[in-house]
């Protein structure tokens, strides 16, 4: 199978648990892997045929800037659900959201989630 990658997408959503999370709002990176049999669309240059990554990352950015969740979790597998509902040439999905500054006391780069799912 063949992948589609969409790295490094950055929004500003109001996603935690804390109330100040949900009112201030922060960062979030989103990356995406979509896999899916692009073949004809690579042999017929035909993008009906692959996934338009432009309204794959509107979807994304309507869904990280457009809604409020508590947990990451949430937005993470909301994400992963919408991209199979909405492009029925993917038989997979990966999604990795990172919240680069969640309020935690200590050192590290960033928090994240990342979950794969299938077609069923």
């Amino acid at each position: 199978m063949d992948k589609i990658h969409l790295n490094g997408m950055s929004f500003y959503g109001y996603h935690g648990v804390y109330e100040e999370e949900n009112k201030l709002g922060q960062h979030f990176i989103v990356d995406l892997t979509m896999t899916a049999d692009l073949k004809e669309a690579a042999l017929k240059d035909d993008l009906m045929q692959s996934v338009n990554y432009g309204d794959a990352y509107e979807l994304v950015k309507e869904m990280v800037e457009g809604t409020t969740y508590n947990l990451v979790e949430t937005i993470t597998e909301k994400i992963a659900q919408a991209i199979l509902a909405e492009h029925s040439i993917v038989e997979e999905v990966t999604v990795k959201v990172t919240k680069p500054n969640p309020p935690i006391n200590g050192h590290y780069d960033a928090v994240a989630i990342e979950m794969t799912r299938k077609r069923t």
